[in-house]
C-alpha cells in the first residue's frame, strides 16, 4: 500500500491518485495519519508532494513512523530542496523587509505556503500573479520590499516585478542569496535516448 504525503485539491495529487491502484492513501495532517486504516502494515511506502518542504513533512513521516515502524520512504538524497530552501529564504527575507509579494498562482499550494510564512514572521505579505496585480498601497509606509516566487513562477514574472517597483519608485535593487542549489535531475534514459536519436 502507498501512503501520499501532500494537500487534497492540489494538482499534482489529483494527477498522482489518478495514476495509482486503489491501495493509495491521501494524508496531509498527523490526525490523518492517525485515522488511517491499512490491510497490511508490514507493506508500506510513503511519497510527497513534491512541493511540500521537508519542514511541512517533518512532523507527519515522523507519525507515519511511529504508527507503521518499518514504513518506507524516499532517500534523503532523492528529496528536492527547493521548496525547503525558499521557504528558509523567506524567514531570512521576512527580517529585512516590510512587505512581501509572493509571485505564484493562487491554487500552487509552495506559493500560498510561502505567503503564510512571511504572514507569521510578522510581515504583510500578498501573493499575486503578475505586476498587475500589485496594490500601491500596500507598500505605502514600506521601507523595503521583498519578492519571492512560488516554485513554477517562470523567472520573467520575477523581473516584471523588479521593474514594475522601479517604475514606481524603488531606489535601489539587492539580491539575497540564501543557499545556492546545485542540484541538476537528469532526464531518465528513456528521454535521453528519444532526445539523441533526433539529434538535439
Amino acid at each position: 500500500e502507498l501512503i501520499l504525503i501532500g494537500h487534497a485539491g492540489h494538482p499534482e495529487v489529483i494527477g498522482t491518485l489518478g495514476q495509482v491502484p486503489d491501495k493509495f492513501h491521501l494524508v496531509s495532517s498527523v490526525s490523518d495519519v492517525e485515522k488511517l486504516q491499512v490491510e497490511n502494515r508490514q507493506h508500506l511506502s510513503y511519497v510527497t508532494q513534491t512541493t511540500l518542504s521537508v519542514d511541512e513533512c517533518r512532523d507527519i513521516v515522523a507519525a507515519l513512523n511511529r504508527r507503521f515502524p518499518g514504513i518506507k520512504g524516499p532517500h534523503q538524497e532523492d528529496i528536492c530542496y527547493a521548496t525547503q530552501n525558499r521557504q528558509n529564504a523567506v524567514k531570512e527575507l521576512a527580517k529585512l523587509c516590510d512587505v512581501i509579494l509572493v509571485i505564484g498562482s493562487p491554487n500552487s499550494s509552495n506559493s500560498n505556503r510561502l505567503r503564510e510564512l512571511a504572514e507569521h514572521c510578522g510581515i504583510s505579505s500578498y501573493l499575486i500573479d503578475s505586476y498587475r496585480d500589485i496594490h500601491t498601497e500596500w507598500m505605502k509606509d514600506a521601507q523595503a520590499v521583498g519578492i519571492t516566487a512560488g516554485a513554477s513562477a517562470p523567472e520573467v514574472l520575477v523581473n516584471e516585478v523588479v521593474e514594475y517597483l522601479k517604475r514606481s519608485g524603488a531606489h535601489e535593487v539587492e539580491e539575497l542569496t540564501v543557499i545556492e542549489e546545485d542540484v541538476e535531475f537528469l532526464l531518465p534514459k528513456e528521454l535521453v535516448t528519444v532526445k539523441s536519436s533526433h539529434g538535439a
